[in-house]
């Protein structure tokens, strides 16, 4: 069957104003170059579109099928063809983000929000995960930007700080030291933890256990839970205790106690990561943003000072 866009816009034409002068003058065509497509049309579909027994033309019930459909057909169409433009500007698509328990505690939903009001047309695509499978994934192109704790410092990465966190033990109700408004580190040398898996934790544990190693012991860990509600859980079940961040406590259920850790000064930081080459454009524009809002962070310091 050959019917083309073409002859259904003219069709449509002539529907709406049901007169082949002024349709055909509308369309910038002669109105037999009009009619011979109409008459066209009609012998591909096999069926009469307009009746012309009288002396006006008007739709057949076949014809009024065919308005609805084409329309259809062309709206769909225009969408198609705006849609593909605004993907190649990169205003439209999606865009992967890995993220980590703390990133979405903290810094990203807002950073998402934000994003989403100056480009409505990127679609985002959350995906958890530990550091090391973001990473993983962000090789294989699986995800275009990850959240991820830092610092990263690894070919064919660039990274920007996003949030900083400070270190806090998190006890049970009822524990020895739920009373005290803080603890040293060497305070939880004898104490039972709960962490997660060494291998997908391992980024979390380049940041803690040297602190710990200083303060002359290893974290002892019974019990292990893939995230951080998973831990939280277990440690308000009296399984132990845990060293997570301030933002992670906020999310916290009843049955647990806060406890600054008074000889860590230096804080834990959640990065963005991406690829250093061959950005899509969602991704540039994702990195133009997080640039942008970093400058805006800057000049607001500056004046406070």
């Amino acid at each position: 069957m050959k019917i083309g866009l073409r002859h259904i816009r003219y069709f449509l034409v002539l529907a709406e104003d049901l007169n082949f002068r002024r349709a055909s003058e509308h369309l910038h065509i002669s109105q037999p170059a009009l009619t011979r497509t109409i008459q066209h049309l009609e012998a591909e579909l096999q069926v009469t579109l307009f009746d012309r027994s009288q002396n006006f033309v008007r739709l057949t019930d076949a014809g009024r099928a065919f308005r609805e459909g084409g329309q259809r057909v062309l709206n769909g169409v225009e969408a198609t063809i705006d849609l593909t433009r605004r993907v190649s500007i990169g205003e439209a698509g999606a865009l992967r983000v890995g993220y980590t328990d703390f990133a979405i505690a903290d810094a990203l939903p807002e950073l998402l929000k934000q994003f989403h009001q100056r480009h409505p047309g990127i679609t985002v695509r959350p995906h958890h995960g530990v550091t090391a499978a973001q990473l993983q994934q962000l090789r294989d192109d699986k995800l275009d930007i990850g959240f991820v704790t830092g610092p990263v410092r690894q070919p064919g990465f660039r990274s920007r700080v996003v949030q900083t966190d400070r270190p806090i033990c998190i006890v049970p109700e009822g524990h020895r030291l739920a009373s005290r408004s803080s603890v040293e580190l060497a305070d939880l040398a004898d104490e039972d933890f709960v962490h997660g898996p060494t291998e997908a934790w391992a980024h979390f544990y380049d940041y803690l256990f040297p602190h710990c190693r200083k303060a002359g012991f290893q974290p002892r860990i019974v019990q292990e839970a893939f995230n951080s509600v998973g831990i939280l859980g277990l440690v308000s079940c009296g399984m132990g205790i845990t060293i997570l961040t301030e933002s992670i406590y906020d999310f916290a259920t009843g049955g647990l106690v806060p406890l600054p850790i008074s000889d860590i000064d230096d804080v834990m930081v959640t990065e963005a990561v991406w690829a250093s080459e061959n950005l899509r454009l969602p991704t540039q524009h994702f990195v133009d943003f997080l640039e942008q809002s970093d400058n805006h962070r800057l000049q607001g310091a500056q004046r406070l000072k």
